[in-house]
């Protein structure tokens, strides 16, 4: 049995605080070839408590991943698009996503989805399952299969969707072929606000 995703609401008691510190941060622009739409907080915030949490819900010790956008604060408003969209998270073994839109702004949500030319629902996670779908390594996936097709909906049927909600973390897989959506508002206060985790698996500490 392996658990995949984990869907918690109402997961913050102070979630509305937490809201209103995130939109007085700063979001400054993306480059020009930002893969992802929307812009990220400038400033890193790690919530207390979360990791604890996160790692009681999947029974696994977890820690942040260093160099990822691990507890920044995400914004994506109506008309932004980066250069990517269908894709999966690299370097850790959960991904999170806490919403914190407000809940007559919430649309869309967290889509997954298979890729029709090969059928796969997730990319390939063993050296045996690279070489069943004649691939030699995780390179391959990238180059053959995210690049090419990440922004051609044409070559992904969607599987499912979990709606966003305000206060709600869902907590998945991220080899998982997945997709945020269109961004949505005018402004931060209407916008699609979330708060990014990325976990691996503790490392040992030295005695």
């Amino acid at each position: 049995m392996q658990r995949t995703m984990i869907v918690v609401d109402d997961f913050m008691d102070n979630a509305d605080r937490i809201r209103d510190a995130a939109l007085k941060l700063e979001y400054p622009a993306p480059p020009a070839e930002a893969y992802y739409s929307g812009r990220n907080s400038a400033q890193r915030v790690n919530l207390q408590g979360v990791t604890e949490q996160a790692s009681r819900l999947t029974g696994e010790p977890l820690e942040p991943v260093p160099g990822t956008g691990h507890g920044k604060f995400r914004l994506t408003l109506e008309g932004d698009e980066g250069r990517g969209d269908i894709h999966i998270d690299s370097q850790c073994h959960w991904s999170g996503i806490f919403y914190l839109s407000r809940p007559e702004d919430c649309r869309g949500g967290t889509e997954f989805f298979r890729h029709k030319p090969t059928d796969m629902e997730r990319v390939p996670v063993t050296p045996a399952e690279l070489q069943a779908c004649g691939m030699q390594s995780f390179d391959d996936v990238i180059e053959q299969i995210m690049k090419p097709h990440s922004s051609d909906r044409s070559k992904w049927e969607s599987t499912m969707l979990v709606p966003m909600k305000f206060n709600r973390l869902i907590l998945f897989r991220p080899w998982f072929w997945h997709g945020a959506g269109p961004g949505f508002g005018t402004r931060p206060e209407n916008g699609r606000l979330i708060h990014l985790l990325f976990f691996r698996r503790a490392q040992p500490r030295g005695v």
